[in-house]
């Protein structure tokens, strides 16, 4: 865990146990094993990413950057802005750390090879997404495009 930006932790005090805890279920729940290294950073860090890598000159709230295979295990790195994920997390009606617990989950299971550029892929990768947050006691982060409050 690397926190470059002092406002995730004021948003969230155990932010890196909390984003640990996910990668480690999102890890179990596709049946992969290795390390992830995750950025805490912000808007103007993840622009500078995303333009550099792929070549969208914009701040996103969740980047995968996937490792090459290595005798390590590293299976990538993940990097997450503040501004865009606390933003989005307010416009969802969700709290800080659900929001943060699904965005690291999405990253960790690119890394392993999810997607979601079809129906299909995103119908997979977000089932799976569900199964993992709900097991850490997260409600469905999807349940406001479908019209429900996900909790329960």
């Amino acid at each position: 865990m690397e926190i470059e930006d002092g406002r995730w932790e004021d948003a969230e005090p155990d932010v890196a146990a909390l984003a640990e805890e996910v990668a480690i279920a999102a890890l179990e729940a596709s049946d992969f094993q290795g390390s992830v290294v995750i950025l805490f950073t912000d808007d103007v860090a993840q622009q500078a990413l995303n333009l550099q890598f792929r070549g969208k000159d914009k701040s996103t709230n969740v980047l995968s950057f996937p490792a090459p295979t290595n005798p390590e295990g590293h299976l990538g790195d993940i990097s997450l802005a503040f501004e865009t994920c606390e933003a989005e997390a307010r416009e969802q009606g969700k709290t800080f750390s659900h929001h943060l617990q699904h965005l690291v989950a999405h990253g960790v299971l690119h890394l392993v090879g999810y997607d979601h550029e079809t129906d299909d892929e995103a119908e997979i990768m977000e089932g799976l997404e569900r199964e993992i947050l709900a097991g850490l006691g997260a409600p469905d982060p999807y349940a406001a495009e479908r019209g429900d409050d996900g909790e329960s």
